[in-house]
């Protein structure tokens, strides 16, 4: 089954993260939505360091040991223990002025903007055979929580430079993270820069801030982009943002780190797999060349870390230890990326 196929299937790989809520809610929904995003900021911190610097806008990881996972959710565990050495982090997520220097420096063409193969993708309706992204909408009311089309689309003509849709714009959101990317658009950049994709044991080693020990981070956080509120109707943007943020607008982690748990889910290196028993996730060189873990999940790679759509009633997602897969050729609006390098 292809990609995109899986897609009309279920579109719960997007952000499985369902824990129970009501059915039949109507709150301010999207009509609030739109004025409370209205009155948000443009940009808070970002990088302005010379661009000729190696490790401009990163910051050193130092290597350590450490308890991967949680116990949140089943593909969490098992909790083991895993050593990364140091390594170069970019300070944020990538941004929409940084990957649109990438693009004016090589003009490359995402996934999201080239014809789709209909023979790749067999039976897929019209609509989803358009160059697009998976978007969220909010909806003003939901009909129980089992179908979550009623908030995720795919819109065609949705894209990094689009990222709703074609009606909107990355102008004036220079500084939000780049997002409706598949994982190798953002590869590319990454050779471009000289760097890689963390793997996931990086990836988390550099969350947990120097927390060598598992599970200290369930509580929803109070300094990150996550849902306040009932998931998917009424978001009461008590953190500043009723959707994405700009890069850097909460503080740091102990490493220095910017919004390593929501605002953006981010893409791992690593190949996706149910649990932490296999190679995916514990080599901190990434996956073997070739490594396949089994033959549904060679199209999707682990994301980390949450977004600004993960809420107590629905998705606890914005810990260190949490994790999902995303396919690997498919761009959504709430997932982007940092890079690497070595020391």
């Amino acid at each position: 089954m292809s990609v995109k196929t899986r897609i009309v299937a279920g579109v719960a790989l997007l952000l499985i993260c369902m824990s129970g809520a009501a059915a039949y809610l109507w709150f301010s929904g999207a009509r609030g939505a739109v004025k409370l995003a209205a009155a948000e900021k443009r940009q808070c911190r970002v990088d302005t360091a010379d661009a000729t610097d190696p490790h401009a806008g990163m910051v050193y990881v130092p290597g350590g040991k450490f308890t991967l996972g949680d116990t949140v959710y089943p593909e969490e565990g098992p909790i083991k223990t895993v050593e990364v050495s140091g390594f170069w982090m970019d300070r944020h997520e990538v941004t929409n002025r940084q990957f649109k220097a990438f693009v004016d420096a090589t003009n490359y063409v995402t996934v999201a903007e080239r014809p789709v193969d209909a023979a790749r993708h067999p039976g897929l309706p019209s609509e989803m055979l358009k160059p697009g992204s998976v978007v969220f909408i909010m909806p003003n009311d939901v009909n129980g929580m089992g179908d979550v089309t009623q908030w995720w689309r795919y819109v065609p003509g949705a894209n990094w430079r689009h990222p709703g849709g074609p009606d909107t714009s990355i102008e004036g959101f220079a500084d939000f993270p780049v997002v409706d990317l598949a994982f190798e658009d953002i590869l590319a950049y990454a050779k471009w820069k000289g760097h890689d994709i963390p793997t996931e044991a990086q990836w988390e080693w550099a969350a947990r801030g120097g927390q060598a020990e598992a599970a200290r981070d369930h509580d929803q956080p109070t300094d990150a982009n996550t849902w306040q509120g009932i998931f998917p109707v009424q978001n009461s943007a008590a953190d500043g943002f009723v959707g994405l943020a700009p890069a850097g607008c909460y503080k740091p982690n102990a490493y220095g780190l910017h919004d390593m748990v929501g605002n953006a889910w981010e893409w791992t290196k690593d190949l996706y797999q149910p649990n932490h028993d296999g190679a995916g996730g514990l080599d901190p060189a990434g996956p073997p060349e070739g490594f396949h873990p089994d033959a549904g999940d060679v199209d999707r790679h682990v994301i980390k870390g949450g977004s600004y759509l993960c809420a107590p009633n629905y998705c606890m997602r914005y810990r260190a230890g949490s994790r999902q897969p995303q396919e690997a050729d498919l761009g959504t609006s709430h997932v982007g990326f940092r890079t690497v390098r070595k020391e």
